[in-house]
Parts: C-alpha cells; sequence; structure tokens
C-alpha cells in the first residue's frame, strides 16, 4: 500500500489525473456542442425544402385568384353602371310617351310653334362677337386659313 499511495502523490500521476479530467470536459463540450449543432437534422432541412417549394407553388395560383377577384369586382361596378343607365334610359323613354313632354322638348329643341303663334329667337350676343373674331382670318392669304385648319385638326386628335 505504501506504494499505491506514493504513486497517488507523486506529480507524474497527478498530470495524468489532471489531464484526464480536463480531456473529459473538453470531450463532454465538444459533445454538447455536437448536440447544439444537430438540430437543424436531414429532416428539419426536408421540411424547410418542403415549406419553400409549396410557397413557390403556390405563389402563381394566389396571384391570378387575387387577380381574378379584382376583375370580378370591376365587373360588377361595371353592371351597376349599366343598370343605372338602363333605368335612366327607361325614365327617358317613358318621359318621351306623354304627348305634353314631347311637345315641350319639340318647342324647346327645334323652335317649332302652334299654328296661329309667332315664334321669336333670341341671338346669344356672345356668340355675335365669337364670329366677329372668326372675320379676322378674311385678312390673312387663304393658305394661311389652310393651315390653321391643318394645326387645329391635328391639335384635336392629341
Amino acid at each position: 500500500m505504501a506504494a499505491r499511495d506514493r504513486d497517488r502523490f507523486s506529480t507524474t500521476t497527478r498530470l495524468r489525473l489532471l489531464g484526464e479530467q480536463t480531456a473529459a470536459r473538453v470531450y463532454r463540450s465538444q459533445a454538447k456542442r455536437q448536440v447544439r449543432r444537430s438540430r437543424l437534422t436531414g429532416r428539419a432541412a426536408l421540411l424547410a425544402l418542403v415549406l419553400c417549394s409549396m410557397i413557390v407553388a403556390l405563389a402563381y395560383p394566389m396571384r391570378q385568384y387575387v387577380s381574378q377577384r379584382a376583375e370580378i369586382a370591376d365587373l360588377r361596378h361595371r353592371q351597376e353602371q349599366a343598370h343605372a343607365r338602363v333605368e335612366q334610359l327607361r325614365d327617358a323613354k317613358a318621359r318621351w310617351q306623354d304627348d305634353a313632354y314631347a311637345e315641350q322638348q319639340i318647342r324647346r329643341r327645334l323652335h317649332y310653334v302652334m299654328p296661329g303663334e309667332t315664334g321669336y329667337v333670341v341671338i346669344d350676343p356672345g356668340a355675335a362677337q365669337q364670329s366677329r373674331t372668326d372675320r379676322g382670318a378674311a385678312h390673312r392669304p387663304w393658305y394661311a386659313n389652310v393651315w390653321d385648319g391643318v394645326d387645329k385638326s391635328d391639335a384635336s386628335d392629341q
């Protein structure tokens, strides 16, 4: 036993034990690191791949769905406008079926008068002034007037 006790307290024995303890700690910490690293397993990677592929696969149909819903909303709005226009036209047709309304419109728009009445037409003074300004074109050569007409028609197209 004396030899054992002496080996137990020797420097080499203590250094060997210290090295073994240190190695055990290092291996334990490496094992813990491997456990931490191994959380991203093959299953998790496969799951992530499947989720990404599903997102990519569903992106186009979702875009189509949203655009079709917008188109449906636009068509419903147009349909409502068309129904409102139909109602306006039905009201106008019903008004024109009334003889008094038709007579009133004929008098106002076509300047018709009943037999025995005298019709008068009042000319707007602003319209007379405008026609006088158009007369200024008579003092210019004819080709300048033609060219101005071409320019005006081009401007109206744009």
